[in-house]
């Protein structure tokens, strides 16, 4: 188990993650604030669904994710559909346009990323990103979605980890 130091460290370090989520933010364009992408986002790696799972992946009240879904609805980046299975409730589909814009928002965090990261080789980028699903999975993220395997090096470190029992809380 690390020490104290390094779980204060890391937290420091979690913390000015806010500086590069800030950053993210102000690549998006005008007409899509970051509630906006990130329900295109979602409809676009888990597919159609109801609003209810979306404010759940989302992790945000329901008028939350309503205020959201209203928003990208009325620029025509997703339909709602009646669910078949309850008439009462709609599903929510991505259009053309919304995955056009979805594209968009994608090509422009990969290019702050590219920029930013310019010196970080290949090997150094995918570590961050194992480690940070790990991270992500460790702390129960319904949102966590499959990853590739982790390359050697982190493999290494967790072939010297000791092996625990996590107990449930």
């Amino acid at each position: 188990m690390a020490e104290r130091a390094q779980y204060e460290e890391l937290a420091r370090q979690l913390s000015a993650i806010g500086a590069v989520k800030r950053e993210l933010a102000r690549i998006l364009p005008h007409d899509c604030p970051a509630g906006s992408a990130a329900v295109l986002t979602l409809l676009g790696r888990h597919g159609d669904m109801r609003m209810s799972k979306l404010a759940e992946l989302r992790a945000v009240d329901m008028s939350v994710t309503s205020r959201h879904v209203a928003h990208v609805a009325d620029r025509g980046w997703i339909e709602r559909l009646p669910d078949p299975a309850d008439k009462r409730s709609r599903i929510l589909r991505l259009t053309g346009a919304g995955l056009a814009r979805l594209d968009e928002l994608s090509q422009r965090s990969s290019q702050l990323f590219a920029d930013r990261l310019s010196d970080w080789s290949d090997q150094e980028v995918g570590l961050l990103s194992n480690l940070m699903g790990r991270l992500r999975e460790s702390f129960g993220d319904c949102r966590a979605t499959q990853r590739p395997p982790c390359p050697p090096e982190v493999q290494a470190v967790h072939a010297r980890e000791p092996t625990t029992t996590r107990t449930p809380a």
